[in-house]
């Protein structure tokens, strides 16, 4: 295939600003640009040499944006209402664009002079793909196979900052979200994944959001569709609102998940794996591992319910959580929550139809505390019903507690454990290590010494 390079400033003015923004609208030039690769014969190769204004483009496959460097790129023309770039031919259902690369540079959204959402023209993708209103996002992605995004910076996104839905071989590395003008609960999440979906790779990313930095939520869609195999590897979070979602709430399955190494301050809420959407069904979660975990509470933001570093809930097969640390906390959060599959935290489950939490390995667990709490912390409270937990390689350390108070372990609602394995714990300030262990069916414990 001919792949044809073009320097952005032989056919484009470029007197914008990536921050600032201003100058001429340079779509209609760039945009003819990228429309060489229509045919599917002749790639595309743009490389941005400044800056352009522009309203959105539109790519094919066999196309590079390249960068030169992050004073370079695209600031997004106001009341433009849509993404600054995407695939022209979008698919939930097939690959319908190959090989599609965004290397360096800023694209700036403008949030404050986007809408937050519109409602679609009949006939039109926007109209076939969603429901009667959608959100404005600043990138987005739908049916492709081999898409890189590397090296750029995602800056004051309106609504979701990077959408990718119905994918195979996505790659997203050292992407950095810069969101100086956040807005209260405006959905100006991070990066976000629909199914279908496989071999998904996030490396070395970071920044503000207003919500999410990641979800991953397969069937948030279409309450149909899958993503496997996926890793997360070096998230850096700056007073994000939350970190990272993992939602399967009807018939996908999200399965052979790795999420590791994150670390940063967060407001809200941690990880939060669930259903979210209140129903019948508590969605399929399979295999997910988390580890070397150290993120570092701020004040929360949200006032409908506490922070928590962990919420787990729904059907979920085996989760596994090693390294996680906790140092020095500022208030009593949970660091993990079992049994909560919805934001309702009152929703009753029928007896005849729960949800299924079979296997949690929680094994390295550090907790220092140099002051008190400003409450008895219970850090791992269980909800539901847990069929096997293991607690292993678990130090605690509570200098700042003056009396002991509250429990490693404790029960809420309906909570219960099978059988509990306790292996390498020592721990000292708890009231008791374990709140109601006549609610754990069984214990197995070998090495543990728990100290006032």
């Amino acid at each position: 295939m001919k792949i044809k390079k073009i320097l952005a400033s032989t056919v484009a003015v470029l007197d914008s600003d990536v921050e600032k923004g201003g100058g001429t609208d340079d779509t209609a030039a760039l945009q003819a640009v990228l429309d060489e690769a229509k045919d599917g014969e002749t790639g595309v190769w743009l490389i941005m040499d400044g800056a352009a204004l522009v309203s959105g483009l539109d790519v094919y496959s066999n196309t590079t944006i390249e960068c030169l460097s992050r004073s370079c790129g695209f600031f997004q023309k106001a009341n433009s209402n849509r993404s600054i770039v995407s695939n022209k031919d979008w698919s939930f259902s097939t690959l319908t664009t190959k090989n599609v690369t965004l290397i360096g540079g800023t694209y700036n959204q403008d949030c404050h002079n986007q809408a937050h959402h519109f409602i679609p023209e009949p006939g039109t993708r926007e109209h076939d793909n969603f429901a009667a209103s959608r959100w404005v996002f600043g990138l987005e992605f739908y049916g492709v196979e081999y898409l890189t995004l590397r090296d750029l910076v995602v800056r004051n996104f309106r609504t979701f900052s990077v959408t990718v839905g119905n994918f195979k071989h996505c790659l997203i590395e050292n992407v950095w979200l810069d969101l100086p003008d956040r807005m209260y609960a405006q959905n100006q999440d991070g990066f976000h994944f629909w199914g279908p979906g496989q071999f998904l790779t996030v490396k070395n990313v970071g920044g503000t959001v207003g919500d999410d930095f990641m979800n991953i939520g397969p069937d948030e869609h279409d309450g149909e569709s899958s993503i496997y195999d996926v890793i997360v590897d070096g998230v850096f979070l700056e007073n994000a609102d939350q970190a990272i979602r993992l939602l399967s709430y009807k018939h996908g399955v999200l399965d052979r998940v790795t999420v590791r190494n994150v670390s940063g301050t967060y407001r809200s809420f941690g990880f939060y794996i669930n259903c979210w959407f209140p129903g019948p069904t508590y969605g399929d979660f399979r295999n997910l591992f988390f580890e070397n975990i150290d993120l570092r509470e701020d004040p929360p933001v949200y006032d409908y319910r506490e922070g928590f570093l962990f919420s787990v809930g729904g059907n979920i097969q085996s989760l596994t959580c090693k390294n996680i640390r906790h140092h020095n906390p500022r208030d009593s959060r949970p660091l993990f929550e079992f049994g909560l599959p919805f934001y309702d935290m009152k929703f009753k489950f029928p007896e005849n139809n729960r949800p299924k939490l079979e296997n949690v390995f929680i094994d390295g667990l550090t907790i220092i505390e140099d002051t008190p709490a400003p409450k008895p912390a219970d850090y791992i409270q269980v909800y539901d019903k847990v069929d096997r937990m293991v607690l292993r390689d678990v130090f605690v350390v509570r200098d700042g507690t003056t009396a002991p108070d509250g429990h490693l372990l404790a029960f809420r609602q309906t909570g219960e454990i099978g059988s509990l394995y306790l292996s390498d714990v020592r721990a000292n300030g708890f009231k008791k290590l374990i709140d109601e262990e006549e609610k754990i069916g069984k214990i197995v414990s070998s090495n543990v010494l728990v100290e006032k």
